[in-house]
């Protein structure tokens, strides 16, 4: 690690020098990734380097959000179709050059809008620029290990980052025991409590997390040419988790982009398919589709869901019958908070209606109102789910 100014003017026949990557490899989200690169950026800090903190991924973890102080941000805020978000500033942070760039999450997928499609192409930049950079990543989105993980857990990592652009730089594992890691999720310190029992069920499963930690491990061993090939040769065939489907109602607006990746995430969690679906009142049949639609698909696409268009008289009772047709473990939907006036005169939502109609499908109705500037995590209400629900064992659960 380069400290104080006159290492950052280093130069290399006129070139500024390589940057320096290091990656805090985890096999799920919570096992303190974010933490430790926090935790190791302020020691730095301490030691005389230039840092800045130029991404980080707002969990709600208190002790993860105390790390950030003292830390200069760079984070730039993006207007997307009318909601603020957080990015990554790369022209900001190259303006700034410091020694040492913290950048959470490199698997992200950036904003149609960006420069690159993926934050590892960012934290290229940087590199190339002469910044170092710290940056965390789940085993479960290394490249080649796409398919094994998919087999073991039953989820398709949608951000792949190559092998090569990790190997390239130091990897330092953050290894939390997977008894470990399910009862900091038994204590509410990775998600709420009303998605903890549900990532228990599935994703979060003893013998997932055991799998990805031997798979890590031997990822990291350099004495082992092919790592999947040396888990299946251990352990042969795997057994996928089924964790049934996500369906997320879709009202052709905006809003529809943050209902379906709050969706996916819930998805992943679980170990769940996800099915969009958009109803098509009946008297509106000759009207042309929602632009907005076009983009849901696409979205869904990128994501690995489906998509599907119902026809029926009111938004609640497709949607209703739409999840019920599929088998759905949980029906989420968006609703905007009003005011008593508002309510007087337009009567009930559809997310009321779906409420009232569901009876035991499991419904989640999630906040679509602006997110504010500090997170991009929804308020959450989830239903109460019938006691038949219950016997099938059904759940929510989201976000990394």
């Amino acid at each position: 690690m380069r400290a104080g100014s006159d290492d950052q003017a280093a130069r290399v026949g006129g070139v500024a020098a390589q940057g320096q990557l290091r990656t805090y490899l985890g096999i799920a989200p919570g096992v303190g990734k974010t933490y430790a690169m926090l935790r190791d950026g302020r020691a730095q800090r301490r030691c005389g380097v230039d840092v800045v903190l130029a991404f980080w991924e707002r969990h709600g973890r208190e002790a993860t959000a105390a790390q950030v102080d003292g830390l200069e941000a760079l984070t730039g805020t993006v207007s997307y179709r009318g909601v603020s978000v957080d990015e990554l500033d790369v022209a900001a942070v190259i303006d700034r050059r410091p020694a040492l760039a913290l950048v959470d999450e490199l698997a992200h997928a950036n904003l149609p809008s960006a420069r690159h499609r993926k934050r590892w192409q960012d934290v290229g930049l940087l590199l190339d620029s002469g910044i170092d950079v710290y940056t965390t990543l789940n085993v479960t989105n290394i490249e080649s290990l796409g398919s094994l993980v998919s087999r073991i857990t039953g989820v398709r990592a949608s951000e792949p980052v190559p092998d090569a652009f990790v190997r390239a730089g130091q990897v330092q594992l953050v290894d939390l025991a997977p008894a470990a890691l399910r009862r900091r999720l038994a204590q509410g310190l990775v998600f709420a409590a009303d998605q903890a029992d549900a990532a228990l069920s599935h994703y979060f499963r003893f013998a997932n997390l055991a799998a990805l930690r031997e798979l890590a491990q031997l990822w990291l061993d350099d004495s082992v040419p092919d790592p999947a090939a040396a888990f299946l040769a251990a352990h042969g065939d795997c057994e996928v988790s089924e964790g049934g489907i996500i369906v997320a109602g879709l009202a052709g607006s905006p809003a529809d982009e943050w209902l379906i990746r709050y969706s996916a995430q819930l998805a992943e969690l679980s170990g769940a398919r996800l099915h969009g679906v958009h109803v098509r009142f009946l008297d509106n049949l000759d009207r042309p589709a929602r632009p907005q639609l076009t983009e849901d698909r696409r979205l869904l696409d990128q994501l690995h869901g489906q998509f599907s268009e119902v026809k029926a008289s009111d938004p609640a009772s497709g949607l209703i019958r739409a999840a019920r047709t599929v088998g759905a473990a949980q029906l989420v939907i968006g609703s905007r908070r009003r005011s008593h006036v508002s309510a007087l005169l337009t009567g009930s939502t559809v997310a009321e209606q779906v409420l009232r109609q569901a009876g035991d499908l499991p419904v989640q109705v999630v906040n679509i109102g602006r997110p504010d500037s500090t997170s991009r995590r929804w308020h959450r209400q989830t239903r109460p789910r019938g006691e038949a629900a219950q016997n099938r064992g059904r759940g929510a659960r989201p976000s990394r």
